[in-house]
């Protein structure tokens, strides 16, 4: 560092006096350097793209294509770090002097970067312990949405109706992940209100033949074939399920068809799905006497107003009549 100290000094000190040619020399070394590391960088920029795709593609295709692109990114970077430190010290840069002042400074990086390390340690967590991998339909986060990609620090996902949303992985990690496409079948359990009125047997039947016209629901598995069941009852309904099995990625498709199936079949047969209904009743009060109103009127002879039940209308009074509303 003196050395340095005191080359810049003669420089400085030649170019006071009139002399230009240590200043020319001293560019024309910088921009050699410049060149040199340039080229430094571009060689470890290229070495670095080329080790993490060799190294990520084998563990992509045998191993996970999440834990592939993780280690691909992890490989780029520690490969670009490693070729900066090689630069700096070929031009006589000490790399210990960089480790020295990170150390320094590692309690303050700490509290500084506390979310940011968060993430990256959760990001390491679940990349080890792999609920959901590249490709899953999860909710996490709060969202409901198909995974990217799964970075250090943060998680990709694309949303149903196409929306790009970068979810930091603390927020994943500390909530519950819901694995929507862990399984290759998922249930299908659809709920139905039917009338009192319909014969339980009779209904029974004809949810049953809806689901004979829906083989899709039907598992390999014995244990998981499609079931009709009573879950309870209302003071205007009998409650019903209907349950099925699709795979996974049919799921909406699927359970659509089924609902259509359950709805002709029902109105085919003429079963009423119950809906809430109001029973308003009216208090008869014709037996009351009806108001007939009572009439002002003034006498001539008299300043004081008086009532009369009388709803005629002469000379001497003024009556004013209730209003009739038709």
């Amino acid at each position: 560092m003196d050395s340095v100290l005191n080359h810049l000094s003669n420089i400085k000190n030649s170019v006071l006096a009139g002399d230009w040619n240590a200043l020319w020399q001293m560019g024309e070394k910088s921009l050699i350097n410049a060149v040199e590391a340039l080229l430094l960088m571009l060689v470890c920029y290229f070495l670095a793209k080329y080790l993490s795709r060799a190294i990520a593609n084998p563990i992509s295709r045998r191993v996970d294509q999440t834990l592939g692109r993780f280690v691909e990114k992890l490989v780029y970077r520690g490969c670009l770090g490693c070729g900066l430190l090689v630069v700096l010290a070929y031009f006589g840069v000490q790399s210990t002097s960089f480790a020295a002042v990170i150390a320094t400074m590692g309690f303050a990086i700490g509290l500084a970067f506390q979310g940011t390390l968060s993430n990256f340690a959760a990001g390491i967590l679940m990349l080890v312990f792999r609920p959901f991998k590249v490709g899953d339909l999860v909710v996490a986060g709060g969202v409901t949405a198909r995974v990217q990609e799964i970075d250090l620090f943060h998680t990709i996902v694309d949303t149903p109706d196409n929306r790009r949303l970068i979810i930091p992985n603390n927020s994943i990690s500390s909530n519950t992940i819901e694995n929507v496409t862990y399984h290759p079948h998922r249930r299908i359990e659809i709920p139905l209100s039917i009338s009192h009125d319909a014969n339980l047997d009779a209904t029974r039947a004809v949810l049953q033949r809806a689901l004979d016209a829906t083989p899709e629901v039907r598992h390999s598995d014995e244990n998981l074939q499609p079931q009709v069941l009573i879950v309870g009852i209302t003071n205007i309904s009998v409650e019903w399920v209907v349950r099925g099995w699709a795979s996974t990625p049919e799921f909406s498709l699927i359970r659509d068809k089924l609902i259509y199936q359950l709805k002709n079949h029902l109105t085919q047969s003429e079963i009423a799905i119950a809906s809430p209904q109001m029973e308003v009743k009216l208090k008869d009060n014709s037996s009351q006497k009806p108001f007939t109103g009572r009439t002002l009127h003034r006498d001539s002879d008299s300043a004081t107003p008086s009532f009369d039940d009388s709803s005629a209308f002469s000379r001497n009074r003024l009556t004013p009549r209730r209003a009739e509303v038709s």
